[in-house]
């Protein structure tokens, strides 16, 4: 996996810890072509459980949102994708 910290992208593989400071720009890519699985832990805790679980359901369903519901969804858990 890579993340980007909001200045550069950072490599990590098993057992590596990355950091994003609080409101922190950052983003994520798979650039093995492999399956990859990351943890992400939100401390102090973010009310971010609905956000996680939409996708999963979307994905799991092939759920494909149009444009209005994607950005309402978006717009709604503070998220922007660049």
């Amino acid at each position: 996996m890579r993340l980007y910290d909001g200045r550069r992208w950072a490599g990590a593989g098993p057992g590596d810890f990355l950091f994003v400071p609080d409101g922190g720009i950052h983003g994520f890519r798979n650039e093995s072509g492999e399956a990859a699985s990351m943890l992400l832990l939100f401390a102090p805790g973010a009310p971010r459980e609905e956000y996680f679980e939409t996708l999963a359901e979307w994905a799991l369903t092939g759920h494909r949102p149009n444009a209005e519901e994607r950005a309402e969804f978006m717009l709604r858990h503070d998220t922007y994708w660049l």
